[in-house]
């Protein structure tokens, strides 16, 4: 008769259903927390967009120069941005075998992550303030 077969994972791992990295979890939390947050932003933004559909440059200059405008952009960009970057961050992780080559990856997505969002953030500071 063949042996039950046993399990490498300890009991205290068992419990808390941790991996190996002991982080996958957390991330896939910050991703569907911010999956949600983009939900309300999402909407903020087209409100804030379809408001202004019609105006001229001045006019939209004006309105985005309100504080609630230029909150809701910057929290839809951060947020979006954020997200984008843990989500590239798990697609990295699962589908890039060579390790060398994920770190190198890895690298580009946040720069491009931190590019992206910079730019964002100073257009739309530029914009709200001038």
């Amino acid at each position: 008769m063949s042996q039950p077969q046993r399990s490498l994972r300890t009991e205290l791992g068992r419990i808390r259903h941790l991996g190996a990295a002991r982080s996958g979890t957390a991330h896939m939390w910050i991703l569907h927390v911010t999956a949600v947050a983009m939900v309300p932003l999402t909407f903020g933004f087209l409100w804030v967009m379809l408001s202004l559909v019609g105006k001229d440059y001045n006019a939209v200059r004006a309105a985005l120069a309100a504080p609630l405008p230029a909150i809701v952009l910057l929290g839809f960009v951060l947020v979006g941005i954020w997200h984008m970057q843990i989500g590239m961050k798990a697609i990295i992780d699962d589908y890039v075998p060579n390790p060398h080559q994920r770190e190198w990856f890895l690298i580009a997505n946040l720069c491009a992550c931190w590019l992206l969002g910079l730019a964002c953030v100073y257009a739309i500071l530029k914009i709200s303030f001038v």
